[in-house]
């Protein structure tokens, strides 16, 4: 049987057909330029039986989207089911589960009405997630839907560890406070860290790792005995590192001194932050890293600046977290730039000698595309290269949800 993996943002919606026996991606797909007026729709699918197909065509909400993935999805020639039926479930991405929802939850009218009231924290992403999860329930009826929360792994920081030293009134009555985002990512690359460690001896119940998703998005994560205990994300996902275009740690004051010499209201200055700032607004070049490396190995000064920013930045909380779990056994890099940019690691494990961190400089330089670890056999501490899978991550935790739920299934848990 298979499981459909969801993620709807606002104007698209990938997906992948995952294999509950084997993982094996049988079909994966982008929906975008969802009811943008000004472009058309478009779709590209790749399948194991038909190869990749792509073409435009209309679709003015997700509705829309998810009529003609599912037509794809049971095209007689070009698809890979012959019934809805054959898919027995559906994970969804959710962004922000805030205190609530701690744990992956089989959807109910309940947790919709509930995923909905967390939108207040997380007004881009969760009313488009909760668009994909009604038209999965309007087309697939009876079959389970999974909410898979961004938030659910940060759930274990303590709480002196995501409290905001604001007046107490504004947490217990509007829920500020720190909540991290990417929590699948970091899970799934941890739970192999784990597993890498352990073959060296060291047990999960004692390891100290530290998770370094880095894309377009950035966030960190400490992860002590396997659970979350601190990360660099916050209320919403500007906080902590520098990003694409997200400026990450900021004096708060900032924001109202802009806003005064601005003269510009909020919706202005969460557009710069947000949109404006991070490696674009260091470089004013490009938020792509491939960009900003290239531009600083020709002598761009504020590409090279913005390198240095971003490594900085990373360096700086790996030393903070190692602290705040009393030593470190392992760094792990993923996402688009952990996992392809030899450059950044290696900048960024610069200067952590006097933690352990010993890079081996020739497999920093060649290895790609696999679970490997990148420290001198020498160091104490290792340095991991582990490509991330949300999609996987989130199969396997829609599994185990059903699996322990009352909801008969087919479904087993893959080796």
């Amino acid at each position: 049987m298979k499981i459909l993996v969801l993620n709807s943002g606002s104007s698209s919606l990938k997906y992948q057909l995952i294999d509950s026996h084997t993982e094996e991606v049988v079909a994966k797909g982008l929906a975008e330029c969802i009811g943008m007026s000004q472009r058309c729709g478009h779709i590209v699918q790749q399948t194991t039986l038909a190869g990749k197909i792509s073409f435009d065509t209309e679709m003015n909400c997700h509705d829309d989207a998810m009529d003609q993935v599912f037509a794809l999805l049971t095209d007689p020639e070009k698809g890979v089911v012959k019934r809805i039926d054959e898919i027995a479930a559906v994970g969804h991405r959710v962004v922000h589960g805030g205190e609530k929802f701690v744990q992956p939850t089989i959807v109910t009218d309940a947790v919709l009405d509930g995923i909905e009231k967390m939108s207040q924290l997380a007004p881009l992403h969760n009313p488009p997630n909760l668009e994909g999860i009604r038209a999965c329930r309007r087309l697939m009826p009876g079959i389970p839907q999974v909410a898979v929360f961004d938030t659910a792994f940060h759930a274990t920081i303590p709480d002196y560890a995501y409290m905001y030293a604001l007046p107490y009134d504004y947490y217990a009555a509007f829920g500020v406070r720190r909540y991290g985002f990417h929590g699948t990512s970091h899970q799934y690359v941890a739970g192999i860290a784990l597993e890498m460690l352990r073959q060296r001896g060291i047990a999960p119940e004692t390891s100290r790792i530290v998770t370094c998703h880095l894309g377009n998005g950035c966030s960190m994560a400490a992860i002590q005995g396997g659970r979350a205990v601190d990360t660099s994300m916050g209320l919403t996902p500007v906080e902590g590192l520098v990003m694409g275009t997200r400026s990450g740690d900021l004096d708060p004051a900032i924001l109202t001194y802009l806003s005064r010499r601005l003269d510009a209201p909020v919706s202005d200055i969460d557009q710069i932050i947000n949109k404006e700032s991070g490696l674009l607004g260091l470089s004013g070049l490009s938020s792509d890293m491939r960009d900003i490396e290239e531009a600083a190995a020709a002598g761009h000064a504020r590409a090279e600046l913005a390198l240095a920013v971003f490594c900085y930045r990373i360096r700086k909380y790996i030393g903070a977290y190692a602290a705040a779990m009393g030593g470190l056994d392992a760094i792990v890099f993923t996402a688009g730039i952990g996992e392809n940019s030899p450059v950044i690691r290696e900048r960024v494990c610069r200067g952590l000698g006097f933690l352990g961190v010993d890079l081996d400089d020739g497999k920093n330089a060649t290895e790609r595309g696999r679970a490997v670890d990148l420290a001198a056999e020498s160091s104490r501490v290792r340095v991991m290269l582990i490509p991330t899978n949300e999609e996987r991550m989130i199969a396997r935790e829609t599994i185990r949800v059903i699996a322990a739920s009352a909801i008969p299934s087919p479904l087993v848990i893959a080796p």
